[in-house]
């Protein structure tokens, strides 16, 4: 299997990125592949924030969190799933799948021992990160949710739309479409989204996700959503925050709301008005209102 490596010098002098870059290989069943992590704020914190993007971007989507979580004491961990930002990419888009992808996840909480984790997940990594408590409940107690949704099934005609788009693109623009969902972000941030990908081969993840959301009742993923949901609206027992972004055409209010009520607990959502489906880049406040919600404000 081919794998490629992006070379370190494309994530020098990131705008708003100045943290150390960390890598693991050595997770079980994904021997040999690196995974980049972020590790930052005190290593005996009592709250850990897990951190979790979605496509196409990595964790530098969390720039804006991250010296929120920090100043607040907290520990945060951000990890770039295999195929995105520092991480390492096969270059085949069928290694690509909904359990392989959640199994990293897993074996990555583990090697950590990750425990009082505040769940903070967008996009894939809500699709991915909420199906993960249920597995591990002792180790989960907060939940800080955005412009995301569980692999029931069921997917949205703005998604199908998303999706049609994806699948006629050889070469996905990334920096474009952030800079289409915020628009005011800077030549210079645009292009740390595109940083991970020098050519269209290191793009495969990209091509493989929008086809891995769970579509129908016997889609690889719908099982273990089906029995997360479960979990989030009858066992889970720990403090939520929902955050909206109202712009997005693909997971915005309706589904937002219909996972709301899914959450146990969940208490009425957070609207950001202006922000679109990349909802951590109006991160800053979005985090400050999470930690005052869940008595960590400083």
């Amino acid at each position: 299997m081919d794998i490629l490596r992006t070379p370190d010098e494309r994530f020098r002098d990131l705008p708003g990125f100045p943290w150390a870059p960390h890598d693991v290989a050595i997770l079980e069943g994904f021997e040999g592949l690196r995974v980049h992590y972020l590790d930052e704020g005190p290593r005996d914190a009592e709250v850990t924030a897990l951190c979790l993007h979605g496509n196409p971007t990595w964790c530098y989507l969390y720039r804006h969190m991250i010296p929120v979580f920090v100043d607040a004491g907290v520990r945060v961990v951000a990890p770039d799933l295999i195929g995105f930002g520092r991480s390492d990419k096969p270059a085949e888009p069928g290694w690509h799948s909904f359990d392989k992808h959640r199994a990293m996840l897993m074996r990555f909480v583990e090697w950590f021992d990750l425990k009082n984790i505040m769940l903070v997940c967008q996009d894939w990594g809500g699709l991915l990160g909420l199906t993960l408590p249920h597995e591990m409940p002792e180790r989960f107690t907060r939940l800080l949710v955005m412009n995301t949704g569980l692999g029931i099934g069921e997917v949205t005609e703005g998604f199908r739309l998303w999706r049609a788009y994806s699948n006629t693109q050889s070469d996905l623009p990334v920096g474009k479409l952030l800079g289409r969902g915020k628009p005011g972000l800077t030549a210079e941030e645009l292009a740390a989204y595109d940083a991970p990908f020098p050519e269209a081969r290191y793009k495969a993840a990209l091509h493989a996700f929008p086809n891995l959301v769970p579509e129908g009742n016997d889609a690889p993923g719908v099982a273990v959503s089906r029995r997360a949901a479960e979990f989030w609206s009858r066992q889970w027992a720990g403090d939520s925050f929902m955050a909206i972004g109202m712009k997005d055409p693909v997971l915005g209010e309706a589904p937002m709301r219909a996972l709301q009520q899914v959450i146990r607990g969940c208490p009425p959502p957070l609207e950001l008005a202006e922000a679109g489906h990349f909802v951590p880049e109006w991160g800053a406040p979005i985090a400050r209102a999470a930690l005052q919600r869940f008595g960590l404000a400083p």
